[in-house]
Protein backbone atom coordinates (compact mmCIF):
# COMPACT_ATOMS: atom_id res chain seq x y z
CA UNK A 1 0.00 0.00 0.00
CA UNK A 2 1.24 3.79 -1.14
CA UNK A 3 0.84 6.71 1.07
CA UNK A 4 0.60 10.20 -0.51
CA UNK A 5 1.19 12.88 1.51
CA UNK A 6 -1.88 13.41 2.90
CA UNK A 7 -1.11 10.18 4.77
CA UNK A 8 2.16 11.56 5.89
CA UNK A 9 0.44 12.88 9.30
CA UNK A 10 -1.35 10.00 10.89
CA UNK A 11 -2.20 12.08 14.25
CA UNK A 12 -5.55 11.82 15.40
CA UNK A 13 -7.79 14.93 14.73
CA UNK A 14 -8.02 17.74 17.47
CA UNK A 15 -11.86 17.51 18.99
CA UNK A 16 -12.13 20.72 21.07
CA UNK A 17 -13.42 20.21 24.26
CA UNK A 18 -15.94 22.17 26.27
CA UNK A 19 -15.07 24.34 27.93
CA UNK A 20 -17.77 24.98 30.12
CA UNK A 21 -16.73 21.93 32.24
CA UNK A 22 -13.89 21.78 34.27
CA UNK A 23 -12.86 18.59 32.16
CA UNK A 24 -12.96 20.72 28.80
CA UNK A 25 -10.97 23.56 31.35
CA UNK A 26 -8.46 21.72 32.03
CA UNK A 27 -7.96 19.76 28.82
CA UNK A 28 -7.53 23.31 27.13
CA UNK A 29 -5.06 24.06 29.96
CA UNK A 30 -2.86 21.03 29.77
CA UNK A 31 -2.60 21.89 25.45
CA UNK A 32 -1.59 25.67 26.37
CA UNK A 33 0.89 24.45 29.24
CA UNK A 34 2.34 21.89 26.24
CA UNK A 35 2.91 24.30 23.69
CA UNK A 36 4.49 26.76 26.17
CA UNK A 37 6.71 23.96 26.95
CA UNK A 38 7.03 23.69 23.03
CA UNK A 39 6.25 20.37 22.77
CA UNK A 40 4.63 18.29 20.37
CA UNK A 41 2.30 16.31 21.29
CA UNK A 42 4.68 13.29 20.10
CA UNK A 43 7.07 14.58 21.80
CA UNK A 44 4.85 14.96 25.04
CA UNK A 45 3.86 11.71 25.25
CA UNK A 46 7.48 10.39 24.87
CA UNK A 47 8.25 11.66 28.34
CA UNK A 48 5.55 10.71 29.75
CA UNK A 49 5.79 7.32 29.13
CA UNK A 50 2.38 7.32 27.40
CA UNK A 51 0.86 6.90 23.61
CA UNK A 52 0.19 9.80 21.18
CA UNK A 53 -3.49 8.70 21.48
CA UNK A 54 -3.36 9.29 25.62
CA UNK A 55 -2.29 12.93 25.10
CA UNK A 56 -5.19 13.37 22.32
CA UNK A 57 -7.48 11.71 25.10
CA UNK A 58 -6.26 14.54 27.79
CA UNK A 59 -6.20 17.40 25.39
CA UNK A 60 -9.44 16.75 24.11
CA UNK A 61 -11.15 16.14 27.83
CA UNK A 62 -11.69 12.35 27.04
CA UNK A 63 -9.90 11.49 30.25
CA UNK A 64 -6.99 12.92 32.65
CA UNK A 65 -4.17 11.60 33.47
CA UNK A 66 -3.70 9.49 36.36
CA UNK A 67 -3.24 11.04 39.79
CA UNK A 68 0.38 9.12 39.76
CA UNK A 69 1.29 10.95 36.46
CA UNK A 70 0.45 14.04 38.11
CA UNK A 71 4.61 14.90 39.29
CA UNK A 72 5.87 14.00 35.74
CA UNK A 73 3.40 15.75 34.06
CA UNK A 74 4.64 18.87 36.01
CA UNK A 75 8.24 18.44 35.39
CA UNK A 76 7.80 18.00 32.02
CA UNK A 77 5.89 20.56 31.17
CA UNK A 78 8.42 22.79 33.82
CA UNK A 79 6.28 23.76 35.91
CA UNK A 80 7.35 24.84 40.12
CA UNK A 81 3.82 22.74 41.58
CA UNK A 82 1.74 20.28 40.50
CA UNK A 83 -1.14 22.88 41.29
CA UNK A 84 -0.55 25.09 38.43
CA UNK A 85 -1.69 22.16 36.49
CA UNK A 86 -5.38 22.82 37.09
CA UNK A 87 -7.83 25.22 35.83
CA UNK A 88 -8.69 28.03 38.55
CA UNK A 89 -12.82 27.22 39.13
Amino acid sequence: MTRNAEDKDMSPARKEPDTSTYAGKFAVRLRSLREKAELTPEQFAEKMGVTIWTVYHWESAYSFPKVEQLALLSDVLGLKSVRTLFPEK
